[in-house]
Parts: C-alpha cells; structure tokens; sequence
C-alpha cells in the first residue's frame, strides 16, 4: 500500500471545503488561495486550483469580478454566491460529523476491543 496515494486521496476529499472556506471569508484571487492553503501545510498547484474553481463557477457555487491591476493583467476575484454558501454549509456540516467520528475512533486507540 502506498502512504503518499492514501494521503493525497485524503487532501483531494477535503480540497472543496478548504478552498469555499477562504472565499467565504470574502472575495480571493487564485495565487492568494494558493499561498493560504500553503500557509497551513495544505499545498495545491494552480494547475489543480483553476480547474476547481472553474467547475465551482459552473455549477454556480462561485462568481467573480475583474479587478484592474497596475502591475499586469486584470484580476480575477472570486465570490461565494447564495447556492455555494448552501453548499458551503452542508460540506461543513458534513466535515463535522466526519471530524468528531474520526476523533471518537481515533481516541479509542488506547481502549481494548470488546469481544
């Protein structure tokens, strides 16, 4: 069994959650979600990044706007829309039953099986 494809498989079932949890917080540029999630030992490539939050865009759990920059091309900022906020909030509900199962199995581990 291979521990990095197990891993990677983990990262990859919590990537949505992570990303819809910055842009809650308020409007992100893509390389600013890249250095966040970085930031918290959680990497992801642009190249992996932009596909998400086109799908995300699509299926209408995202919108954007273009920002002018004085440095190169215009910007685009991405936003949580009225549905990605629903599904933001079903994810979390979600990620927090699976949290506190995990914990509860987790926190077992010093407790001898019943037979």
């Amino acid at each position: 069994m291979n521990i990095e494809n197990t891993q990677s498989q983990m990262r990859k079932g919590i990537l949505e959650f992570c990303i819809l949890s910055i842009i809650r917080r308020g409007e992100a540029y893509p390389s600013d979600i890249v250095e966040e999630m970085r930031a918290t030992n959680l990497n992801i490539l642009e190249g992996t990044l932009y596909p998400l939050l086109t799908r995300l865009k699509n299926a209408e759990m995202l919108t954007y706007r273009w920002v002018e920059s004085n440095s190169g091309p215009p910007r685009k900022y991405f936003l949580l829309t009225e549905k990605g906020e629903s599904f933001y909030k079903e994810l979390e509900q979600t990620w927090n039953e699976l949290s506190n199962g995990v914990n509860a199995l987790k926190n077992k581990n010093d407790q001898p099986l019943k037979n």
